[in-house]
């Protein structure tokens, strides 16, 4: 498991989570994960949609009835 980064986009509008994610990858080092908390609906399916288009690993480890967890790996 790598070092763990945190990014909190709840009540964020997109596309600027989507923005907000892209800029927190570019400065991820290697093995590094970064989890991300946001809405459900558009900005989880924005997110997710963006991600598989760039090549991340990712996974859901947490939800609630308005938001969930995403851990992004960067293996690359």
């Amino acid at each position: 498991m790598g070092l763990l980064k945190f990014l909190d986009l709840k009540f964020i509008p997109c596309p600027l989570n989507v923005v907000k994610v892209k800029l927190a990858l570019e400065k991820l080092s290697l093995n590094q994960e970064l989890i991300i908390e946001l809405d459900k609906g558009e900005p989880e399916e924005m997110v997710q949609k963006t991600l598989k288009e760039m090549g991340y690993l990712f996974k859901q480890i947490e939800e609630d009835d308005t938001s969930i967890k995403i851990k992004i790996f960067n293996e690359d």
